[in-house]
């Protein structure tokens, strides 16, 4: 468990922005507290992923507080909670996204017009905290009502007591198009990690295409950056095309790079999908991923399984980055059909390979100069992910063994930690962005599932150039380990640098992994080493499954996170 608790104004800050709505839930009843018997809410059992129509009805006067996305029918956002006045006999229907990897969702109840109400800890479930007997302590943290049904909250002294609470079950279907070793516990949902799996699928495709004159096969392979290379520029109109079938209005931004030798390369190539924001359009929030590739350092790309050596350079990128690039995607797609406060952007990056170039740009000269008025609020990268918990680990075809880098990411041999990492930070010793933090946290401990796996890495008492191992080790070695980034090695350093934009990132391991900027690095590959049948440890599943569950969480904590940025963006704590 983390060892970190956040305050509750950076809990406020971030999490009790809310809609005016009304309704309720029912259980457990205690003396003095309004009894779950007085509500009713259907359907009984919510699903898991999806955005649904939720009635709540009251049979005596009472106050609801639901702490979980639901979309404002005056204004059509999405609100990260809401408080439900009713009066007896008074029954509303609302749209609420239950928990996508949550079994359990919660009420709070309360008396009319309640406004102070207790809170779990941003690294609690509400599952544990109703069982631990949060609500009836109400010793924590603690939010209050603002306004005249605004349904705003603000960090309070106070919890206002005891609040009863109504239970509901969540289940999340399986697509019945797939099996449970084909990711279909993970297939069903506003985004979920199979429909992510198919866009990988797709892009990866090594199946030939002899009428592919770009790269021969079927999928968009060989994205090397720079050159007016081909097949770079074959995948950016697949990109464009998949961007503008969402709806979005799709804009490409290309740089010049010139090399130490004055040469001049078409080197980055920006493709981007806006949609704008009906209240503050010049605020954007922006997602992002790099969909070149790297590209080979020799003339052959050799595969290291049969020389047992590693080179440089990838066909395929798998890894690196084409599941970052599908992440976008399948989030693209979803939120496409939401309307927002602020602008929606989603980019996908050329030349990050080669030094940030395609980010490095778009910060410093796209939206410095050329758009001048914008603010971007946040950023979010997805930068390889996919080979890490609840998978990995081991060194399958005989590769050799992996080991702990003493000044790189934490890796383990048998359970490979999953990364969420952000900043800008300063310091390697200290929390320096503490609300994204929290948001981050408080994201993962309910809606993602993941309460018992992850842990904030601080390196206070530990070396600068080993901490994050150090610390990693210190704790447990965690499976999901969140930390402030000091390197940036990838483009959220540029909107760091370049903007001071707070950002959320998501990824895997690095250097540990084999197959990273090989020639291995395919599909085929990522799934023999999340398969952990017979491995003696985790859960037992296939390769498959356990890759669209790695990048189902990533897709929804992201998701997630853009919906709670759009109502109240996460400012630079140095700023």
């Amino acid at each position: 468990m983390v060892g970190i608790r956040v305050s509750q104004a950076c809990l406020l800050a971030l999490l009790m922005l809310s809609a005016p709505l009304s309704g309720c839930f029912g259980e457990d009843d205690s003396d003095g507290l309004v009894s779950a018997a007085d509500v009713t809410i259907t359907p009984e059992v919510l699903v898991g992923g999806s955005f649904q129509p939720v009635t709540v009805a009251a049979s005596e006067d009472m106050s609801v507080f639901l702490p979980y996305l639901v979309i404002d029918e005056d204004t059509g956002y999405v609100a990260n909670s809401t408080v439900l006045d009713l009066r007896k006999g008074d029954s509303v229907q609302l749209s609420l996204l239950a928990p996508p990897r949550a079994g359990l969702a919660v009420a709070l109840l309360g008396e009319y017009g309640r406004n102070s109400w207790p809170i779990r800890d941003a690294n609690e479930s509400w599952a544990s905290w109703f069982s631990d007997g949060g609500h009836l302590s109400a010793d924590g943290g603690a939010v209050k009502r603002t306004g005249n049904g605004t349904g705003l909250f603000n960090a309070s002294s106070t919890t206002g007591g005891a609040a009863n609470i109504v239970t509901l079950i969540v289940e999340r279907p399986n697509a019945p198009a797939y099996s449970s070793d084909e990711g279909g516990r993970h297939s069903t949902g506003l985004v979920n990690g199979r429909t992510t799996y198919n866009y990988l699928h797709h892009i990866t495709d090594e199946t030939p295409d002899p009428l592919d004159l770009t790269d021969g096969a079927v999928g968009y392979l060989n994205r090397w950056a720079g050159q007016g290379n081909t097949a770079y520029e074959a995948g950016a109109v697949y990109l464009m095309d998949k961007l503008e079938s969402f709806g979005l209005l799709v804009d490409t931004q290309r740089f010049e790079f010139t090399d130490i030798f004055g040469n001049q390369n078409p080197e980055s190539y920006n493709i981007c999908g806006f949609r704008y924001g009906s209240e503050v359009p010049n605020e954007w929030m922006v997602f992002g991923a790099h969909f070149d590739v790297a590209p080979p350092a020799n003339v052959l790309l050799v595969d290291p399984h049969l020389t047992g050596t590693r080179t440089y350079g990838t066909g395929v990128g798998a890894y690196d980055n084409s599941a970052g690039t599908s992440m976008v995607l399948t989030v693209a797609e979803a939120m496409s059909g939401y309307d927002t406060r602020r602008t929606m952007v989603f980019c996908f990056w050329s030349g990050e390979e080669g030094g940030k170039r395609g980010s490095d740009y778009w910060t410093d000269y796209y939206v410095k100069e050329d758009n001048p008025d914008v603010t971007v609020t946040n950023y979010i990268n997805l930068d390889m992910a996919g080979v890490n918990w609840p998978g990995g680990g081991g060194a399958p075809h005989g590769d050799p063994a992996t080991e702990i880098d003493a000044d790189g990411y934490p890796k383990d041999e048998e359970v490979w930690p999953m990364r969420v990492y952000l900043g800008p930070s300063l310091d390697h010793d200290v929390i320096n962005q503490p609300e994204m933090v929290g948001l981050t946290l408080w994201i993962g401990a309910d809606a993602i599932g993941v309460e018992q796996q992850q842990s904030v890495l601080v390196g206070e008492g530990f070396s600068e150039d080993t901490w994050k191992v150090d610390d990693w080790l210190e704790r447990g070695k965690p499976e999901i380990v969140v930390y402030e980034d000091v390197t940036a090695r990838s483009d959220h350093a540029s909107f760091q640098a370049n903007l001071g934009t707070v950002t959320l990132g998501f990824g895997g391991l690095v250097d540990g992994y084999w197959c990273y900027h090989q020639t291995c690095d395919t599909l085929e590959e990522m799934e023999i080493w999340m398969d952990t049948t017979g491995k003696g440890y985790g859960e037992e599943h296939s390769g498959t499954s356990n890759l669209v569950d790695s990048l189902d969480i990533i897709t929804w904590w992201a998701a997630y996170s853009f919906f709670h940025l759009d109502e109240k963006p996460v400012t630079n704590a140095y700023l």
